[in-house]
């Protein structure tokens, strides 16, 4: 991952997502949640999971990045309903600075994802507050669910450069 040209960007990016985004993250570490750089099919250079549930992803979008956010869909419509169609699409795009760089998805239930193009963007969506408060929600009610999942790969030189307690 390190030779990778979004490099810098990821561990800044996974730095503000440990520091605004997980509670007490050293203490929650790998049993609440872990990050991961593992190879996969769909070319994520690193993701953090907790219980059997992604949270977030980055993955290249040529020498940028892109950011796949799962959320609640009740903290993202019109009137806190689980309903597609209630959708506030108008809220999404006031979390980055040009609505083309936001795209979501459905996916069930109360779950959907958020699509963020471009690292200033994946910045400025983690520094909104509404954003920031609906990424927090999702996380604690994952990490509430019980023991993570995907312990086994966790990375901790990465989960170290995320809590800045060392370098890669």
């Amino acid at each position: 991952m390190l030779r990778k040209p979004q490099a810098g960007d990821v561990l800044d990016i996974l730095r503000t997502y440990a520091a605004t985004c997980i509670p007490i993250p050293r203490a929650t570490e790998r049993f609440y949640w872990s990050v991961s750089c593992l190879p996969s099919t769909d070319k994520t250079l690193a993701r953090i999971n907790a219980s059997w549930m992604e949270l977030f992803a980055l993955q290249p979008d040529g020498e940028s990045l892109r950011a796949r956010f799962i959320l609640h869909l009740s903290d993202f419509t019109t009137d806190g309903s689980i309903a597609p169609d209630h959708l506030d699409r108008a809220l999404i795009d006031q979390c980055v600075t040009r609505p083309e760089e936001v795209d979501h998805f459905f996916w069930k239930a109360d779950t959907f994802g958020i699509k963020v193009r471009g690292a200033a963007a994946i910045r400025a969506f983690l520094a909104h507050p509404y954003a920031l408060r609906a990424i927090r929600h999702f996380n604690l009610t994952h990490m509430n669910r019980g023991r993570n999942s995907y312990q086994a790969s966790h990375c901790y030189s990465l989960a170290d450069a995320m809590l800045e307690d060392g370098a890669l």
